[in-house]
């Protein structure tokens, strides 16, 4: 399908942005859309000014807006680079309904949730660094340069539970209308619920204290009339407290209290453990997790269904932790401090676990009624198990599309229970444990009262009965708590919070000099006593910092110290390194020239640059090349490493000294050979050869050498192109020929070339203490 095209009418003014919504069980990718708020003409005075821009799907007609993958992205945790094909379809999806004109303009987001936050830094960063390499090589999608944030900035990155929370809060309340003004607080609370933790996001009242104000994040908005609105929002997230996690611990708590109350009467019965949160008759095999218990109790175990609720909520409400020790309350949960909540005034929306457990199987989603939820869940958990599966085979053949589950009589609600055909079995065996452990985390952890007043609902502000009124239109009314999936034909989800805040950044500000418009977790102070923690890279100096900081005692900590241990620890072994290493740098400096000569060295092992032969062969050979030049490759790229190492830590040496003796009678010395012709050769030079120029020792004809040393030390070893020559027997005592020292095989006689002035012998011996061999011809 290609692209919808500019000339469509849809189309004019249209801008888009896409979000990858990484969870731990698939990622969904999501296309969403908005009117450039700069080709918005508006009217002074008018309402459209004093809303927020309108985000919707990103495709005109049908459901191609959205897409999914299977499995997490954290599922490659140890194959890292299976990323890019994971991506490819996501990534194809989406380029195909966004115009290529359009996409360098398109802002694209990676966020990773709770999946990607259970990986080791180093897992986290490997998956991260190939999903935005394979983003940014693909596509010419928006996507932020590399920063301190990560490898793609804030486009490609992982986000905290809270984060999720303040982007689900603009969510709700943009589709709620709950952003009517600055000044008029009519906006709602947040409530999600997941597999592994809850979250609560909301604006406290205005008599907040001054110690509250400081845990508040500010969330800032522009109007398409370029009126900037600001919200103080406070948030928090509880890790465990998602129904998964929730009923690990509520099966390993069942297990050790079976475990406590048996006696050696009942000690050979089988393991079957009692539990009030599954439907009668129903028997499941559960294992604790490893720190829920050991020996006996830390093996699996068979949970048979009693079909309990009201015992059920009991068992589970000692899990909300609402004893435990509070530093400053008030606190909800987990010892977790939270703004005291009017919630006459306050009124909030659940979703995820709060929709799916309320209207999958009872058919209760929208505004909450405890009586009748109650009544629902004690009837289902009583139901044996046969039975529930008997209907629930039956909805699969009626393909029953569910509706609100209710049957009325004379106006009471007699029967509840017309599940959607969707629902899976494994929903159907946990329904009863969630319903449970949603009404206790929403009444005994977070305190919204079981029965409202029902004047309580309604705020005498006018910016209230205006909310109201809109959610009326909607269907909806005003209860303390409601359920909500959609609103319209859009999905509540913290992706359209993110996407609203985007589309919000794009309307211009009434002054040049306002601020820009940043994520609301940018706003939050960044310091180690503030209750939100970024999840930072691991490279950087603060994300190093919180990973060690939960190892370190808590006097050790940086809150305690009032300085970085990490950093002071850096310090102190930059001291320690600077005191130990200098006073052995020349130790270290000849370490390092003996390790570089012995990978660099040429050599001796190989040829003999003086005597032209290889030492791999005991033979003498010639070669038609010349030898490669000592200043080869690997000596180029190790100049500068050992020209560093030459000027430090050692004095340059004096040349060993030399006494230059000459005497113009040493024609008959015992190391001048002559060649057949009666003229002086030099190791088989004769007339004809050419002495190279390059390492020659010219001397003037009255100069005399007086050496301290052997002279073969100091000889030339410059290859001399000259031919092969047979060498005096009267001095080595054989009359085998000898090759030219030099590797150079041409036979060329250069004495025609030019006149010869004279010839430096390179004889390297001596006659004797103070005597030379060295002489000009």
């Amino acid at each position: 399908m290609p692209p919808p095209s500019g000339l469509d009418p849809w189309m004019a003014g249209r801008h888009f942005g896409v979000v990858i919504d990484a969870g731990s069980s698939g990622s969904r990718l999501q296309i969403y859309s908005w009117k450039d708020p700069r080709s918005i003409k508006l009217v002074e005075g008018s309402e459209l000014a004093h809303s927020l821009p309108k985000v919707e799907k990103g495709t005109e007609k049908g459901e191609d807006w959205v897409t999914k993958v299977v499995p997490g992205i954290s599922s490659f945790a140890k194959n890292p680079e299976g990323v890019a094909e994971y991506l490819r379809p996501l990534l194809s999806h989406s380029r195909k309904h966004i115009p290529p004109s359009l996409e360098k303009e398109t802002p694209l987001f990676l966020l990773a949730t709770a999946g990607m936050r259970l990986l080791t830094p180093v897992q986290q960063a490997s998956i991260l660094e190939q999903a935005c390499l394979f983003l940014s090589l693909h596509s010419t999608f928006k996507i932020d340069a590399p920063s301190d944030i990560g490898p793609c900035g804030s486009s490609v990155r992982i986000i905290t539970g809270e984060e999720e929370g303040l982007f689900g809060w603009i969510a709700v309340n943009y589709l709620m209308d709950g952003f009517v003004g600055q000044n008029r607080r009519t906006t709602y609370g947040f409530l999600d619920m997941g597999g592994a933790s809850t979250q609560i996001a909301f604006e406290p009242g205005d008599g907040v204290s001054e110690r509250d104000a400081k845990n508040l994040i500010d969330v800032r908005l522009r109007l398409l009339g370029g009126q900037e609105i600001k919200h103080k929002v406070f948030v928090t997230t509880w890790l465990g407290y998602g129904t998964n996690q929730a009923r690990e611990r509520y099966v390993g708590k069942a297990i050790r209290e079976f475990e406590a109350s048996r006696t050696e009467d009942n000690r050979l019965e089988k393991n079957v453990v009692p539990d009030p949160c599954l439907p009668k008759g129903l028997e499941l095999t559960e294992k604790p997790t490893p720190l829920d218990g050991h020996g006996h109790a830390s093996k699996a175990h068979r949970l048979r269904g009693t079909g309990s609720f009201v015992q059920c909520m009991q068992t589970t409400a000692p899990l909300l932790n609402t004893t435990a020790p509070c530093p400053d309350s008030p606190c909800l949960m987990n010892g977790i401090h939270v703004p005291p909540i009017d919630f006459s005034v306050s009124h909030f929306i659940g979703v995820s676990e709060y929709w799916y457990s309320s209207e999958h199987v009872f058919g209760l989603g929208g505004p909450y009624d405890f009586v009748q939820y109650e009544r629902a869940a004690a009837k289902f958990c009583s139901r044996s198990w046969e039975g529930i599966m008997k209907e629930h085979e039956v909805m699969k053949a009626k393909h029953r599309l569910g509706g609100d589950g209710e049957v009325e009589i004379d106006g009471e609600v007699v029967e509840v229970g017309n599940w959607h055909p969707s629902v899976e079995r494994s929903r159907l065996e946990m329904q009863c444990f969630k319903a449970a452990w949603i009404a206790n985390v929403l009444h005994e952890g977070i305190g919204i009262p079981r029965l409202t007043d029902p004047g309580g609902n309604v705020t005498t502000a006018e910016g209230g009965e205006k909310v109201e009124e809109e959610a009326e239109k909607k269907g909806l009314g005003r209860p303390a708590f409601q359920s909500l999936d959609t609103v319209g034909d859009i999905a509540i989800s913290w992706t359209l919070g993110k996407m609203v805040l985007e589309a919000s950044k794009e309307v211009p500000a009434l002054s040049s000099t306002a601020r820009p418009l940043v994520d609301p977790i940018d706003e939050a102070p960044d310091t180690p006593d503030f209750h939100i923690q970024r999840i930072r890279p691991l490279w950087t100096l603060d994300g190093l910092e919180d990973r060690l900081n939960p190892l370190l005692p808590a006097k050790l900590t940086r809150t305690s110290l009032g300085f970085s241990p990490v950093l002071f620890l850096l310090l102190i072994s930059c001291l320690f390194f600077t005191l130990v290493a200098y006073p052995l740098r020349r130790q270290l400096r000849g370490l390092c020239l003996r390790s570089i000569r012995q990978i660099t060295r040429r050599d001796d092992s190989y040829y003999s640059l003086e005597e032209g032969s290889s030492m791999l062969s005991k033979t003498p050979t010639s070669s038609s090349s010349r030898p490669s030049s000592p200043t080869s490759t690997a000596h180029k790229w190790l100049y500068p490493i050992r020209r560093v190492f030459s000027f430090t830590g050692t004095k340059p040496q004096s040349p060993t000294a030399l006494s230059v003796v000459t005497s113009s009678t040493n024609s008959n010395s015992k190391f001048r050979h002559l060649n057949g012709n009666g003229t002086t050769a030099h190791n088989g030079i004769g007339n004809g050869a050419r002495i190279s120029p390059t390492r020659s020792y010219s001397l003037p004809n009255d100069f005399q050498v007086e050496a301290t040393a052997s002279a073969t030390q100091y000889s030339s070893r410059s290859p001399s192109p000259s031919p092969a020559s047979f060498m005096d027997d009267s001095h080595f005592g054989i009359g085998t020929p000898s090759l030219a020292r030099s590797r150079n095989t041409s036979q060329m006689n250069l004495s025609a070339s030019f006149t010869r002035q004279g010839i430096i012998s390179r004889t390297g011996s001596f006659t004797g203490p103070g005597k030379g061999a060295m002489q000009d011809e």
